[in-house]
């Protein structure tokens, strides 16, 4: 369990590389998207939220406070909820054509995964009052 914070912040700075890897192909309009450039699509740019939510997780996951810490699973919960959007819209068929999904969007669930595991079980003693014992 002690090493989970460090799996954490290794596993936002994986979702960052994710971002800028390929994430879907679709063949017939030869067009690869990534987390940052989906130039032809109407995608938007689908991985800035996944960017921000990685770069509030890195502070809040080194932060030894109470509050970081449950503010941090807020982050991640938005953050696996947006990846699950990302998974779906991205790699889901429409008109027939189906979109050949690449390692980009397999590390970006891999990555979001491994920070909430993170974010869930955290480093950190809780510190009892006399009153409690």
């Amino acid at each position: 369990m002690r090493y989970l914070k460090w799996i954490g912040l290794a596993a936002a700075v994986l979702l960052i590389v994710s971002c800028f890897t390929p994430w879907v192909i679709i063949e017939s309009k030869q067009i690869i998207v990534s987390g940052v450039e989906s130039a032809g699509t109407n995608f938007g740019k689908p991985g800035y939220i996944n960017l921000v939510m990685a770069v509030l997780f890195i502070p809040l996951a080194l932060i030894p406070r109470v509050w970081a810490k449950r503010l941090n699973l807020a982050v991640v919960a938005i953050n696996l909820a947006w990846t699950a959007r990302n998974y779906f819209v991205l790699g889901t068929c429409s008109g027939g054509e189906c979109p050949e999904r690449q390692t980009g969007l397999y590390l970006l669930v891999l990555a979001t995964l491994l920070m909430l595991v993170s974010a869930l079980f955290p480093d950190m003693e809780v510190k009892q009052t006399p009153s409690e014992k």
